[in-house]
């Protein structure tokens, strides 16, 4: 029994000593100390204020523009082919350079139709002199009109005959239908070249055509005449063009509207084919407030600006329309000269105290 009272001692003297430990100890008072100074203490308490920088709300001129892609076309491109089959007896271009139009760049053989027209030729000669003879006797009343009908005829079918072989003669001459550049060719002297062989491309790029897609909202803003800034991972410059044609119907899978554009390119640094970076030019706004995109808080209906009022933050909702890669345009609910914060948006509460670190004009 003595042993059981002693247990009972021991156990309470160690509850007693655990209780003042926590709750009289000097440890303890400090800790207690220092959490009512966090709770409602003058230094560094959760119910400070909370230092801010605020932008002063003020007229700004906008200019409203998109950025989309678009893709670098030739002004004019072209496979060349022969319209007629046959040997190749001349090719008269290099590969990868300016041609001229008209140019003649490869030739078929065809001596043969050479041959037919040069006898033919003979033959309207001694044509012509009959028709003049038979002209002559007709006045004289020598011969009927039908005999001097028969031999007009006759002249003017050689004539017509001799027109049908030019012209296949000239199907043999493949010449330069524009001026540009030719790529590489695919045939060689001597080849059977058919008319379903591509000889090469012909390329104008001078000036280049610029095509692009419009959003449907912005049809209203694109006429002919917009200016088009763009830019090509080929080049560092900065390019500009000028809309030109604007596609009539509206694409019913995208609600995009394609419009296209010519930049001027001497140089031929555009290349068909290339992507292009566009910045597109819809109008200029020119009184609007433009605030930083992080000082406006997405709510369920709307969105939300905190503005500095009597030393303590006010929320007040807005509404947005332009975006930039750094601001958005406020439509309504700020006015200027009201200070709108810009930093610790986090921490914002209606009525938080706020310190003003730094104002920005």
């Amino acid at each position: 029994m003595k042993t059981k009272y002693v247990i009972y001692l021991l156990l309470t003297l160690l509850i007693g000593y655990l209780i003042y430990n926590k709750f009289f100890s000097e440890r303890a008072k400090k800790i207690q100390a220092s959490d009512t100074k966090g709770k409602g203490g003058k230094k560094g308490g959760r119910n400070g204020p909370v230092s801010v920088r605020l932008m002063i709300a003020k007229d700004t001129v906008v200019d409203n523009a998109i950025d989309i892609t678009g893709t670098i076309d030739a002004n004019e491109k072209v496979s060349l082919i022969s319209e007629t089959a046959g040997n190749i007896t001349g090719i008269y271009f290099q590969e990868g350079n300016k041609v001229k139009k008209g140019q003649l760049l490869v030739k078929v053989y065809n001596q043969d139709q050479v041959a037919s027209l040069k006898q033919n030729e003979y033959q309207i000669v001694l044509a012509k002199q009959t028709e003049y003879r038979n002209k002559i006797l007709l006045q004289k009343e020598a011969i009927s009109q039908q005999e001097y009908d028969t031999s007009l005829t006759s002249l003017n079918t050689l004539q017509a005959q001799s027109d049908v072989i030019k012209a296949q003669i000239a199907k043999t001459e493949i010449r330069a239908p524009f001026s540009g550049t030719i790529g590489l060719r695919n045939v060689s002297p001597g080849g059977y070249l058919s008319p379903n062989t591509a000889i090469a491309s012909l390329v104008n790029v001078d000036p280049a055509k610029v095509t692009f897609s419009v959003p449907e909202k912005y049809l209203s803003l694109i006429q002919v005449g917009s200016k088009v800034n763009f830019t090509v991972t080929s080049s560092n410059k900065n390019f500009k063009a000028s809309v030109y044609a604007i596609e009539p119907s509206i694409d019913v899978t995208s609600r995009t509207i394609t419009v296209r554009a010519k930049a001027p390119n001497p140089g031929g640094t555009l290349q068909a084919g290339s992507f292009a970076k566009i910045n597109l030019q819809l109008d200029q706004i020119p009184k609007t407030i433009m605030l930083p995109t992080e000082c406006v808080v997405p709510d369920l209906k709307s969105s939300m600006v905190y503005v500095y009022h009597n030393g303590v933050a006010v929320a007040k909702p807005v509404k947005t329309d332009l975006r930039t890669d750094t601001k958005i345009q406020i439509t309504s609910g700020i006015k200027v000269g009201d200070s709108v914060v810009v930093s610790a948006i986090i921490q914002m509460r209606p009525k938080v105290a706020l310190k003003i670190v730094k104002v920005i004009k």
